[in-house]
């Protein structure tokens, strides 16, 4: 009996599959399928701050692999991955942790330091953590940026009281793209009590000039507070995959790690990156083709009469005359851009897609200006 139900459930399942194969042909005919990711055929994708060159072949060969695999626990290819970071980085096994992307860990680490005192953060930056852990009861001080937009360290320091548990900031800052001063960075992190954590995201490190002398990686010896966090998302083009890490003292580490709540991301995931974290050739390129982007963006912003920051990151933050119109505008092209940052009205960023997507926007930009 119990082997009749099987085969009537496997006939109507398969015949089931078969008559949503033949309606989905029929639909598909008239009007072409939606992707299940990522933008839909013709659009411009161009708010998210993604990498869609990604992932390598070398990322898409491991997780085909790795897919006969998923019944298995990650643990294994999570400790291979930490000791590949631990490796690069000059520190031990001890001081990484693995998340299901940075956003997890930070906000892990706003957790487990907001019961400490204040979040000490710029006035615009990439806040989602800071809003995250403001909704369970953080506290947050924010600093006005300089005029020029870059972030003030001076009012940063001078800001430091004792309710201060936690400094958060973003190097190179999202989402005005603009790179803080290698030098000014370790000067204020000489200010700063050593009991204060300073968590800097260096999502976008490898996509600045000199990525070795702008992380402050090398700084934790000397400064056991601080905490960077890195990500797979935006050179590696694994934004899907959900991969992050931070590299912190043993002690910090092992703080975060008790804030975690997955199991520090999928096979896919973490056999994904492990292919692609060495992979030189596929980085090199990634890396061209966002700064040729970013090149054409400059380009098209100065040819229409605007300015923009100067960015270091797969994005570029320009000034207009109304952020939220020129997204409107745009968006009746079909081309994708990012609305105004709260107060910031007369800012619009713009991410480094495609390269054709790119150029579609150079070529909007001169008509949508005063739009």
């Amino acid at each position: 009996m119990a082997t009749e139900i099987s085969r009537r459930l496997l006939l109507g399942a398969a015949s089931a599959g078969t008559a949503l194969v033949v309606a989905g042909r029929s639909h598909a005919q008239a009007t072409p399928p939606r992707p299940l990711f990522g933008p839909a055929a013709g659009v411009a994708q161009l708010s998210r701050n993604e990498n869609p060159y990604g992932p390598s072949p070398a990322a898409i060969e491991a997780m085909a692999r790795a897919a006969s695999q998923g019944c298995y626990y990650p643990d294994a290819g999570i400790d291979r991955l930490t000791a590949m970071i631990a490796e690069r980085n000059g520190v031990g096994a001890k001081q990484v942790v693995i998340g299901a992307g940075s956003t997890e860990l930070l906000s892990s680490l706003a957790l487990a330091w907001m019961s400490k005192g204040a979040i000490l953060c710029p006035d615009l930056f990439w806040d989602t953590t800071v809003a995250y852990a403001a909704k369970k009861g953080a506290k947050v001080k924010r600093v006005p940026m300089k005029a020029d937009m870059s972030v003030d360290l001076d009012a940063l320091a001078a800001a430091i009281t004792p309710d201060v548990g936690m400094i958060h900031l973003c190097n190179p800052n999202n989402p005005t793209g603009i790179l803080i001063d290698s030098d000014a960075l370790r000067a204020f992190l000489r200010k700063v009590p050593s009991h204060v954590p300073v968590l800097i995201d260096e999502a976008y490190n490898e996509l600045t000039a000199r990525p070795d002398s702008t992380s402050v990686v090398g700084s934790i010896k000397a400064h056991p507070n601080v905490v960077v966090a890195r990500t797979f998302s935006k050179i590696h083009g694994l934004a899907g995959l959900r991969i992050g890490y931070v590299i912190a003292s043993e002690e910090n580490a092992a703080t975060i790690d008790s804030y975690v709540m997955s199991m520090g991301g999928t096979t896919a995931g973490i056999a994904a990156a492990i292919a692609t974290y060495d992979d030189q050739p596929f980085l090199n390129f990634s890396k061209a083709r966002i700064v040729e982007a970013r090149g054409m963006i400059y380009d098209a912003v100065r040819k229409a009469g605007l300015t923009a920051l100067p960015a270091e990151t797969n994005f570029v933050f320009v000034k207009v005359p109304d952020a939220d119109a020129m997204k409107k505008a745009l968006a009746e092209r079909q081309i994708v851009v990012r609305g105004a940052y709260g107060p910031w009205k007369q800012w619009s960023r713009v991410s480094t897609g495609k390269i054709e997507d790119v150029k579609r926007y150079c070529e909007a930009l001169p008509q949508v200006v005063g739009a």
